[in-house]
Parts: structure tokens; C-alpha cells; sequence
């Protein structure tokens, strides 16, 4: 059998660790972890995701007659597990000025009834998503299809959840929700982005929504969408300014189409349509049509962009 010269390496392991602690001012850590786990927050979300399409993403060998019981026995059980990731993720962010004991288990069993209060209306926008998915997509041939299959519909019930997360400043757990998502998908949502209902995503590899993003309803993006930030303003420092509004607000009824980049608060108007591979940093009006101009003759695409403000005028934007 072999034996390795390890001793070394963790020793030297050890070494690092500790220099990044003192690094990041942080203390000798005993016991346990002291944040949230990736894993056990995956295995909530898959219980929320049972409870909340019990028939459809539930237990395969369940019976209508039982979904009450099997909700109310699920959630009962998601809701202190997802308690025991709370009270991590408070305990973490008052690390260096820790919440009495008293203090941090109520605080934590407000926030998992708070979160719990807001799934009937989760299920509500996604029942709204599943049926823009079939209203949008002629190659559906069943809502059912679109719950169980489509990556985008997948996206969204990872969102819906992350957000509610967000809203309670539960960070560390929203964006581990939606990462799991990604991970699955390819559709990488930042769980801050304000997303309403009737909300559809086709296909979906590449999209990415930033976390100050604002999407109404009735919106249809396609693959490869970016709704992103133009450019990432410092402090005094040089450290980045954070929480800032950065990313595009979407209004009512908006359609992009696969490819298009819109970067920086831009505001694209109710109505409008906006093109393939179009790179946008302009607001655009209501009802408008953008589209790439084209080639001009010399084998190589424009980068400028067409409008059409739907009465046949048009302008040309960089």
C-alpha cells in the first residue's frame, strides 16, 4: 500500500487557513460551521418545491387524497430545517457582535413565519409563469408539460423563493436558492430582481438578470438574454459602491429575443419589442421596435441599433 508524505501539505493548509482568518479580521472558529449549508438548503427547496406542486413535483406514489397531509407534514419539517439555516445565517452576519441567544431564536422563528406566509402567493405568480410559458410557447402541448420540464419554469420557483429570502435580508440563503438553479439551468438570476407576474423564459441557457432589475408583467425574454450593469461606480477608496441601481427596469408586455444585451438603467417602454443580438444602453419608448441596422455593405455588422417607434419613423442609436 502506499504511503504519502502529507503532513506537510496540511500543515502548510493549516498555515493558509489561519493567515486568511487574521486577513478578514475574523476569530479562531470551535465547533461546528457557522453558515449556512449549501446542501441543506438544496434539500428544503426540494421539499418547498413538493409543497408547493404537491401532485406534480411532490412524491411520485402520492394520492390526491393525501396531498393536505403530506403539505402540512412536509412544511412542517422544511420550516425547522430552514429554521436551523436561519439562525446560522443571523448568527454569521452578527459575528462580531453576537445576538443573545433569546434574541436570535426569535428573531429567526419570525423570519421562517414570515417566509412561510408567502408561499400561497409564490404558488399564485408561478401558477401565473406556468400558463405564460403554454400562452407563449406553441410547441407546449400541456401546462403540466411545462411544469415538469421546462428549465425556465425551474428557474422561476428557485427565484420566487430566493426573493422572499432576499426581501427578509437573509442573503447568504437567497442567493445559495437561486445558484442551485443556475447550476441546473444555465438561467442565472440574482434573487434581488424584481420580477412580476405572467413571466416567461423560452429556452433559457444564458440569460442573466441582475439584482436591481425590475421586470413587470407579461414579459417574454429567450435565451442568451443579459439584463446587466453598463459599469460599476467606486468609492473613494476604489472599492465598489454597493446596492446602487445598476440593471435595466422592464416594463409591461416587453418581448426580447435571444442574444440581446441590455446593460445600465435603461428603461425599455410597455410594449416593445427588442431584437436578437441587439446591444442596448438607451432607454427605449413605449411600443418601439429595436433591431440591428444591419450590414452596410462591407461584410461587417453595424453596431448601432434601429428603432421603430411604430409609426414609421425611426432612429439610429449607438
Amino acid at each position: 500500500m502506499a504511503v504519502f508524505d502529507i503532513q506537510p501539505i496540511v500543515s502548510e493548509l493549516a498555515y493558509i487557513r489561519q493567515q486568511w482568518r487574521v486577513s478578514q479580521g475574523r476569530p479562531l472558529e470551535s465547533g461546528g460551521r457557522n453558515f449556512p449549508s449549501p446542501q441543506a438548503i438544496k434539500a428544503v427547496i426540494r421539499d418547498l418545491t413538493g409543497i408547493l406542486f404537491p401532485m406534480r413535483l411532490g412524491p411520485i406514489d402520492l394520492r390526491q387524497e393525501s396531498e393536505d397531509f403530506y403539505v402540512g407534514h412536509t412544511l412542517d419539517s422544511a420550516l425547522h430545517a430552514l429554521l436551523g439555516q436561519v439562525r446560522l445565517e443571523l448568527s454569521y452576519q452578527h459575528r462580531h457582535e453576537p445576538l443573545a441567544d433569546d434574541v436570535l431564536e426569535q428573531r429567526s422563528i419570525e423570519l421562517v413565519q414570515s417566509f412561510a406566509q408567502a408561499l400561497p402567493e409564490i404558488r399564485r405568480k408561478l401558477d401565473s409563469d406556468t400558463l405564460a410559458a403554454y400562452a407563449g410557447d406553441p410547441a407546449a402541448r400541456s401546462v403540466d408539460e411545462i411544469l415538469l420540464c421546462y428549465p425556465g419554469l425551474h428557474a422561476m420557483i428557485h427565484h420566487r423563493i430566493a426573493h422572499e429570502f432576499y426581501k427578509r435580508d437573509l442573503p447568504l440563503l437567497a442567493r445559495m436558492s437561486s445558484e442551485i438553479a443556475h447550476s441546473e439551468t444555465g438561467i442565472d438570476i440574482h434573487p434581488g430582481a424584481q420580477i412580476g407576474e405572467h413571466f416567461f423564459i423560452d429556452h433559457g441557457t444564458g440569460v442573466v438578470i441582475g439584482e436591481t432589475a425590475i421586470i413587470g408583467n407579461h414579459v417574454r425574454i429567450y435565451q442568451h438574454v443579459t439584463l446587466g450593469a453598463k459599469r460599476f461606480p467606486s468609492d473613494a477608496s476604489g472599492a465598489l459602491t454597493k446596492g446602487l441601481p445598476r440593471h435595466p427596469v422592464v416594463e409591461d408586455e416587453v418581448v426580447i429575443y435571444a442574444g440581446a444585451t441590455i446593460l445600465g438603467r435603461v428603461t425599455l417602454g410597455k410594449g416593445c419589442t427588442i431584437g436578437g443580438n441587439v446591444w442596448l444602453i438607451n432607454d427605449v419608448p413605449p411600443g418601439a421596435h429595436v433591431t440591428q441596422a444591419g450590414y452596410q455593405g462591407t461584410g461587417m455588422s453595424d453596431p448601432a441599433c434601429i428603432v421603430s417607434n411604430g409609426n414609421g419613423s425611426r432612429v439610429q442609436t449607438e
